[in-house]
């Protein structure tokens, strides 16, 4: 695992794009363009955000977390905004292996307690939040966009 924050973004970006769409049974994948910004808000919303980046041997990035201060805690809190798995990865532990560098990383960073959302409708994300001993919090939301209802996870670091 390494932090791309600069160098990684358009991986990182490709990544989300990729896995949301194979996850959400859309036939079409976002462009980069559309992709790009919405990793580049976390990263931008705080100079202690970062990106996590799992590269395979060849140095290609198959996973990324995009991860920021929560500021209403006075940056205690961290939250993964992001966390992807290049689809042709799924179901190798490369998720497992990063939300477990993640979690080091927030402790040496000195966060105290790390958040997520996550749709409920997500079978594999949820069984890897709890099995790495991800609490649910709170009851789940709508999100707003989707319609999907959410479901808060938060481990204590």
């Amino acid at each position: 695992m390494i932090d791309g924050t600069a160098t990684h973004v358009d991986a990182a970006a490709a990544i989300w794009a990729e896995a949301t769409a194979r996850r959400d049974g859309e036939a079409d994948v976002a462009a980069l363009e559309l992709a790009r910004p919405i990793i580049q808000r976390v990263l931008d919303s705080s100079p202690r955000a970062f990106l996590p980046v799992a590269l395979a041997r060849d140095d290609a990035a198959v996973a990324f977390a995009a991860v920021a201060p929560v500021e209403e805690t006075g940056e205690r809190d961290a939250e993964v905004h992001y966390l992807g798995v290049a689809p042709l990865w799924w179901g190798r532990g490369v998720g497992s292996f990063l939300l477990k560098g993640v979690m080091g990383e927030l402790k040496v960073r000195g966060f105290a307690q790390a958040r997520l959302s996550v749709y409920a409708d997500n079978p594999a994300a949820l069984r890897l939040y709890e099995r790495m001993g991800w609490q649910v919090y709170g009851v789940g939301k709508i999100h707003p966009r989707s319609g999907r209802i959410e479901r808060e996870y938060r481990l204590v670091l």
